[in-house]
Protein backbone atom coordinates (compact mmCIF):
# COMPACT_ATOMS: atom_id res chain seq x y z
CA UNK A 1 0.00 0.00 0.00
CA UNK A 2 1.07 3.57 -0.49
CA UNK A 3 2.61 5.25 2.52
CA UNK A 4 1.72 8.90 2.07
CA UNK A 5 -1.72 10.01 3.15
CA UNK A 6 -3.51 12.96 4.68
CA UNK A 7 -5.18 11.59 7.79
CA UNK A 8 -6.88 13.06 10.81
CA UNK A 9 -8.03 11.10 13.83
CA UNK A 10 -10.80 12.65 15.87
CA UNK A 11 -9.53 12.42 19.44
CA UNK A 12 -13.06 11.94 20.70
CA UNK A 13 -16.58 13.06 19.85
CA UNK A 14 -17.95 14.96 22.80
CA UNK A 15 -20.64 13.40 24.95
CA UNK A 16 -22.76 16.39 23.99
CA UNK A 17 -22.83 15.22 20.36
CA UNK A 18 -26.61 15.07 20.21
CA UNK A 19 -26.94 18.61 21.46
CA UNK A 20 -24.41 19.81 18.96
CA UNK A 21 -26.30 18.11 16.15
CA UNK A 22 -23.67 15.94 14.49
CA UNK A 23 -20.04 15.02 15.03
CA UNK A 24 -19.18 15.98 11.48
CA UNK A 25 -20.52 19.50 12.05
CA UNK A 26 -18.30 20.14 15.07
CA UNK A 27 -15.18 22.26 14.78
CA UNK A 28 -12.23 20.12 15.91
CA UNK A 29 -8.61 21.14 15.68
CA UNK A 30 -7.61 21.60 12.06
CA UNK A 31 -11.19 22.16 10.92
CA UNK A 32 -10.03 25.03 8.72
CA UNK A 33 -8.37 22.41 6.50
CA UNK A 34 -11.22 19.91 6.51
CA UNK A 35 -13.02 19.17 3.24
CA UNK A 36 -16.67 19.80 2.53
CA UNK A 37 -19.30 17.53 4.08
CA UNK A 38 -19.62 15.43 0.91
CA UNK A 39 -16.00 14.40 1.34
CA UNK A 40 -16.26 13.28 4.96
CA UNK A 41 -17.01 10.07 6.87
CA UNK A 42 -17.42 9.28 10.58
CA UNK A 43 -16.51 5.74 11.64
CA UNK A 44 -17.14 4.12 15.03
CA UNK A 45 -14.81 1.16 15.47
CA UNK A 46 -14.12 -1.46 18.13
CA UNK A 47 -11.01 -2.64 16.27
CA UNK A 48 -7.60 -2.04 17.73
CA UNK A 49 -5.60 0.72 16.05
CA UNK A 50 -3.24 -1.73 14.32
CA UNK A 51 -6.29 -3.10 12.47
CA UNK A 52 -8.23 0.02 11.53
CA UNK A 53 -5.35 2.44 10.96
CA UNK A 54 -3.87 1.01 7.71
CA UNK A 55 -7.33 0.40 6.26
CA UNK A 56 -8.65 3.86 7.00
CA UNK A 57 -5.36 5.39 5.88
CA UNK A 58 -5.48 3.68 2.49
CA UNK A 59 -9.18 4.43 2.04
CA UNK A 60 -8.48 8.13 2.58
CA UNK A 61 -5.61 8.09 0.10
CA UNK A 62 -7.57 6.32 -2.61
CA UNK A 63 -10.80 8.29 -2.26
CA UNK A 64 -9.82 11.69 -0.84
CA UNK A 65 -12.51 11.22 1.82
CA UNK A 66 -11.65 12.66 5.25
CA UNK A 67 -12.33 10.05 7.95
CA UNK A 68 -13.06 10.74 11.61
CA UNK A 69 -12.50 7.65 13.77
CA UNK A 70 -13.97 7.11 17.23
CA UNK A 71 -12.90 3.97 19.10
CA UNK A 72 -14.47 1.99 21.94
CA UNK A 73 -15.81 -1.40 22.95
CA UNK A 74 -18.32 -3.06 20.64
CA UNK A 75 -21.28 -2.84 22.96
CA UNK A 76 -20.30 0.63 24.20
CA UNK A 77 -20.40 1.94 20.63
CA UNK A 78 -23.60 0.10 19.76
CA UNK A 79 -25.28 1.64 22.79
CA UNK A 80 -24.02 5.03 21.67
CA UNK A 81 -25.50 4.47 18.22
CA UNK A 82 -28.87 3.68 19.83
CA UNK A 83 -28.73 6.88 21.92
CA UNK A 84 -27.93 8.94 18.85
CA UNK A 85 -30.61 7.35 16.66
CA UNK A 86 -32.59 10.57 16.19
CA UNK A 87 -29.48 12.49 15.10
CA UNK A 88 -26.71 10.04 14.11
CA UNK A 89 -23.18 11.20 14.81
CA UNK A 90 -21.55 8.37 12.84
CA UNK A 91 -21.99 6.78 9.44
CA UNK A 92 -20.44 3.32 9.87
CA UNK A 93 -20.00 0.83 12.69
CA UNK A 94 -16.74 -0.97 11.87
CA UNK A 95 -16.14 -4.02 14.04
CA UNK A 96 -17.97 -6.29 16.44
CA UNK A 97 -19.31 -9.80 16.03
CA UNK A 98 -22.19 -9.86 13.58
CA UNK A 99 -24.54 -11.26 16.22
CA UNK A 100 -23.96 -8.05 18.18
CA UNK A 101 -24.72 -5.99 15.08
CA UNK A 102 -27.91 -7.96 14.51
CA UNK A 103 -29.01 -7.26 18.09
CA UNK A 104 -29.05 -3.56 17.12
CA UNK A 105 -30.53 -4.09 13.65
CA UNK A 106 -33.09 -1.29 14.00
CA UNK A 107 -30.26 1.25 13.92
CA UNK A 108 -28.74 0.06 10.62
CA UNK A 109 -29.68 0.30 6.96
CA UNK A 110 -29.15 -2.87 4.86
CA UNK A 111 -26.59 -2.67 2.09
CA UNK A 112 -25.26 -5.45 -0.13
CA UNK A 113 -21.63 -4.64 -0.85
CA UNK A 114 -20.24 -4.59 -4.38
CA UNK A 115 -18.27 -7.85 -3.97
CA UNK A 116 -21.06 -9.87 -2.33
CA UNK A 117 -20.67 -12.66 -4.91
CA UNK A 118 -17.04 -13.15 -3.87
CA UNK A 119 -17.82 -13.58 -0.17
CA UNK A 120 -17.90 -17.18 1.05
CA UNK A 121 -21.53 -18.32 1.48
CA UNK A 122 -21.19 -18.99 5.23
CA UNK A 123 -20.30 -15.33 5.79
CA UNK A 124 -23.02 -13.73 3.71
CA UNK A 125 -26.22 -12.17 4.94
CA UNK A 126 -29.24 -12.29 2.67
CA UNK A 127 -30.59 -8.90 3.72
CA UNK A 128 -27.29 -6.99 3.76
CA UNK A 129 -27.78 -5.81 7.34
CA UNK A 130 -24.04 -6.19 7.91
CA UNK A 131 -20.96 -6.63 5.76
CA UNK A 132 -18.55 -9.33 7.01
CA UNK A 133 -14.94 -8.32 7.57
CA UNK A 134 -12.95 -11.32 8.82
CA UNK A 135 -13.57 -14.82 10.17
CA UNK A 136 -12.55 -15.08 13.83
CA UNK A 137 -12.28 -18.50 15.48
CA UNK A 138 -12.58 -18.47 19.27
CA UNK A 139 -9.69 -20.22 21.03
CA UNK A 140 -8.55 -21.09 24.54
CA UNK A 141 -5.18 -19.92 25.82
CA UNK A 142 -3.03 -20.98 28.75
CA UNK A 143 0.25 -20.13 30.47
CA UNK A 144 2.60 -23.10 29.80
CA UNK A 145 4.50 -22.45 33.04
CA UNK A 146 1.32 -23.02 35.02
CA UNK A 147 -0.75 -25.43 32.93
CA UNK A 148 0.24 -28.65 31.18
CA UNK A 149 -0.79 -29.02 27.55
CA UNK A 150 -3.08 -31.94 28.38
CA UNK A 151 -4.92 -30.01 31.10
CA UNK A 152 -6.74 -27.67 28.71
CA UNK A 153 -8.15 -29.23 25.57
CA UNK A 154 -11.86 -28.36 25.65
CA UNK A 155 -14.54 -26.01 26.91
CA UNK A 156 -15.50 -28.65 29.43
CA UNK A 157 -12.04 -28.32 30.98
CA UNK A 158 -12.76 -24.68 31.87
CA UNK A 159 -15.46 -25.93 34.24
CA UNK A 160 -13.02 -28.03 36.29
CA UNK A 161 -12.53 -26.95 39.94
CA UNK A 162 -8.75 -26.55 39.59
CA UNK A 163 -9.30 -23.54 37.33
CA UNK A 164 -11.67 -21.80 39.75
CA UNK A 165 -10.69 -18.14 40.06
CA UNK A 166 -7.91 -18.57 37.48
CA UNK A 167 -9.86 -17.91 34.26
CA UNK A 168 -9.30 -14.67 32.33
CA UNK A 169 -12.57 -13.48 30.83
CA UNK A 170 -13.95 -10.00 30.14
CA UNK A 171 -17.49 -8.77 30.68
CA UNK A 172 -19.53 -10.14 27.74
CA UNK A 173 -21.87 -7.16 28.09
CA UNK A 174 -18.92 -4.97 27.07
CA UNK A 175 -16.74 -7.22 24.90
CA UNK A 176 -18.32 -8.58 21.73
CA UNK A 177 -15.67 -11.30 21.39
CA UNK A 178 -16.33 -12.50 24.95
CA UNK A 179 -20.05 -12.68 24.25
CA UNK A 180 -19.25 -14.80 21.19
CA UNK A 181 -16.99 -16.94 23.38
CA UNK A 182 -19.71 -17.41 25.98
CA UNK A 183 -22.31 -18.48 23.42
CA UNK A 184 -19.75 -20.77 21.75
CA UNK A 185 -19.21 -22.49 25.10
CA UNK A 186 -22.96 -22.90 25.59
CA UNK A 187 -23.18 -24.49 22.13
CA UNK A 188 -20.21 -26.80 22.61
CA UNK A 189 -20.68 -28.18 26.12
CA UNK A 190 -23.00 -31.19 26.22
CA UNK A 191 -25.18 -29.96 29.06
CA UNK A 192 -28.23 -27.74 29.57
CA UNK A 193 -27.46 -24.06 29.00
CA UNK A 194 -28.40 -23.14 32.57
CA UNK A 195 -26.00 -25.71 34.01
CA UNK A 196 -23.12 -24.50 31.85
CA UNK A 197 -23.77 -20.83 32.64
CA UNK A 198 -23.91 -21.60 36.35
CA UNK A 199 -20.75 -23.74 36.35
CA UNK A 200 -18.78 -21.15 34.39
CA UNK A 201 -19.97 -18.24 36.55
CA UNK A 202 -18.94 -20.17 39.66
CA UNK A 203 -15.51 -20.93 38.21
CA UNK A 204 -14.96 -17.23 37.47
CA UNK A 205 -15.47 -16.54 41.19
CA UNK A 206 -17.18 -13.26 40.35
CA UNK A 207 -14.16 -11.90 38.47
CA UNK A 208 -14.49 -10.20 35.08
CA UNK A 209 -11.78 -8.20 33.33
CA UNK A 210 -12.58 -4.78 31.91
CA UNK A 211 -11.62 -5.54 28.29
CA UNK A 212 -10.76 -8.44 26.02
CA UNK A 213 -7.20 -7.15 25.67
CA UNK A 214 -6.64 -7.68 29.39
CA UNK A 215 -7.23 -11.42 28.96
CA UNK A 216 -3.91 -12.10 27.25
CA UNK A 217 -1.99 -9.87 29.66
CA UNK A 218 -3.47 -11.66 32.64
CA UNK A 219 -2.62 -15.13 31.34
CA UNK A 220 0.84 -14.18 30.08
CA UNK A 221 1.90 -12.68 33.41
CA UNK A 222 0.49 -15.58 35.41
CA UNK A 223 -2.29 -13.69 37.17
CA UNK A 224 -4.67 -16.12 35.50
CA UNK A 225 -3.82 -19.54 34.13
CA UNK A 226 -6.24 -19.86 31.22
CA UNK A 227 -8.46 -17.61 29.12
CA UNK A 228 -10.83 -17.23 26.19
CA UNK A 229 -9.89 -15.04 23.23
CA UNK A 230 -9.79 -14.70 19.45
CA UNK A 231 -7.39 -16.71 17.30
CA UNK A 232 -5.88 -13.61 15.68
CA UNK A 233 -5.14 -11.97 19.03
CA UNK A 234 -3.55 -15.11 20.44
CA UNK A 235 -1.42 -15.66 17.34
CA UNK A 236 -0.05 -12.11 17.44
CA UNK A 237 0.93 -12.33 21.09
CA UNK A 238 2.48 -15.79 20.72
CA UNK A 239 4.46 -14.57 17.69
CA UNK A 240 5.71 -11.68 19.85
CA UNK A 241 7.25 -14.22 22.22
CA UNK A 242 4.79 -13.96 25.08
CA UNK A 243 4.28 -16.79 27.54
CA UNK A 244 1.12 -18.16 25.93
CA UNK A 245 -0.13 -21.26 24.16
CA UNK A 246 -3.32 -21.62 22.09
CA UNK A 247 -5.87 -24.44 21.84
CA UNK A 248 -8.74 -25.08 19.42
CA UNK A 249 -11.32 -26.70 21.74
CA UNK A 250 -11.83 -30.37 20.92
CA UNK A 251 -15.55 -30.10 21.69
CA UNK A 252 -15.93 -27.44 18.97
CA UNK A 253 -15.53 -23.72 18.48
CA UNK A 254 -17.00 -21.01 16.27
CA UNK A 255 -15.64 -18.78 13.52
CA UNK A 256 -18.22 -16.01 13.60
CA UNK A 257 -17.28 -13.07 11.38
CA UNK A 258 -16.93 -9.58 12.68
CA UNK A 259 -18.46 -7.00 10.42
CA UNK A 260 -19.45 -3.47 9.52
CA UNK A 261 -22.81 -1.81 9.11
CA UNK A 262 -24.30 1.36 7.61
CA UNK A 263 -25.93 3.45 10.32
CA UNK A 264 -29.53 4.41 9.62
CA UNK A 265 -29.96 8.02 8.46
CA UNK A 266 -26.18 8.46 8.17
CA UNK A 267 -25.22 11.94 6.96
CA UNK A 268 -22.53 10.58 4.65
CA UNK A 269 -24.29 7.43 3.49
CA UNK A 270 -22.68 7.23 0.05
CA UNK A 271 -19.19 7.50 1.53
CA UNK A 272 -20.17 4.86 4.06
CA UNK A 273 -21.15 2.48 1.25
CA UNK A 274 -17.79 3.09 -0.43
CA UNK A 275 -16.05 2.27 2.84
CA UNK A 276 -18.05 -0.97 3.29
CA UNK A 277 -17.11 -1.99 -0.25
CA UNK A 278 -13.47 -1.23 0.51
CA UNK A 279 -13.38 -3.44 3.64
CA UNK A 280 -14.18 -6.54 1.58
CA UNK A 281 -12.19 -5.59 -1.49
CA UNK A 282 -9.55 -8.05 -2.62
CA UNK A 283 -6.75 -5.67 -1.62
CA UNK A 284 -7.93 -5.27 1.97
CA UNK A 285 -8.88 -8.91 2.41
CA UNK A 286 -5.47 -10.01 1.15
CA UNK A 287 -3.83 -7.64 3.62
CA UNK A 288 -5.75 -9.23 6.51
CA UNK A 289 -3.82 -12.46 6.12
CA UNK A 290 -0.41 -10.85 6.58
CA UNK A 291 1.32 -11.75 9.83
CA UNK A 292 0.58 -8.26 11.16
CA UNK A 293 -3.13 -9.07 11.13
CA UNK A 294 -3.33 -12.89 11.46
CA UNK A 295 -6.96 -12.79 10.35
CA UNK A 296 -8.92 -14.97 7.96
CA UNK A 297 -10.47 -13.49 4.85
CA UNK A 298 -14.20 -13.84 4.25
CA UNK A 299 -13.69 -13.99 0.48
CA UNK A 300 -13.95 -17.31 -1.31
CA UNK A 301 -11.28 -16.34 -3.86
CA UNK A 302 -8.48 -15.88 -1.27
CA UNK A 303 -6.67 -18.90 0.14
CA UNK A 304 -5.76 -18.80 3.85
CA UNK A 305 -2.04 -18.54 4.63
CA UNK A 306 -0.21 -21.82 5.16
CA UNK A 307 0.58 -20.87 8.77
CA UNK A 308 -3.10 -21.05 9.73
CA UNK A 309 -4.90 -24.32 10.40
CA UNK A 310 -7.60 -24.69 7.76
CA UNK A 311 -11.09 -24.19 9.16
CA UNK A 312 -12.27 -27.57 7.91
CA UNK A 313 -9.70 -29.19 10.22
CA UNK A 314 -10.92 -27.34 13.30
CA UNK A 315 -13.87 -28.89 15.21
CA UNK A 316 -16.84 -26.54 14.90
CA UNK A 317 -19.98 -26.28 16.97
CA UNK A 318 -23.40 -25.28 15.68
CA UNK A 319 -23.31 -21.54 16.37
CA UNK A 320 -26.64 -19.91 15.50
CA UNK A 321 -26.01 -16.21 14.81
CA UNK A 322 -29.71 -15.30 14.80
CA UNK A 323 -30.32 -17.08 18.08
CA UNK A 324 -27.23 -15.54 19.65
CA UNK A 325 -28.58 -12.14 18.61
CA UNK A 326 -32.20 -12.61 19.72
CA UNK A 327 -31.27 -14.18 23.07
CA UNK A 328 -28.41 -11.80 23.84
CA UNK A 329 -30.24 -9.79 26.48
CA UNK A 330 -31.56 -12.86 28.27
CA UNK A 331 -28.19 -14.64 28.27
CA UNK A 332 -26.34 -11.61 29.58
CA UNK A 333 -28.93 -10.93 32.26
CA UNK A 334 -28.87 -14.53 33.49
CA UNK A 335 -25.07 -14.71 33.41
CA UNK A 336 -24.76 -11.51 35.46
CA UNK A 337 -27.27 -12.80 37.99
CA UNK A 338 -25.26 -15.98 38.43
CA UNK A 339 -22.04 -13.98 38.83
CA UNK A 340 -23.73 -11.85 41.49
CA UNK A 341 -24.84 -14.96 43.38
CA UNK A 342 -28.49 -14.36 42.54
CA UNK A 343 -28.83 -17.51 40.49
CA UNK A 344 -31.46 -19.38 42.45
CA UNK A 345 -34.27 -20.67 40.28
Amino acid sequence: MKKRVFFRLAAVLAAMCLLAGCAADAAPDGADFAPAQEQRLVVYTSHKKEVWWPIVKEFEERTGIWVDVVTGGTNELLERISWEADAPCADVMFGGGVESLEAYSEYFTPYLCADTADIAPQYRTSDGLWTPFSALPIVLIYNPKLVERTELTSWQDLLRPEFRGRIAFADPAVSGSCYTGLVTMLSAVDAPQEDTLRAFAENLSGKLLSSSGDILDSVADGTDWVGITLEETALKRIAAGENLRMVYPSDGTSAVPDGSALIRSAQHAENARRFLDFTVSRDVQSLLQDSEFSRRSVRSDIEPPAALVRLEKIPMTAYDISQASSERGAILERFQALLDGEGEK
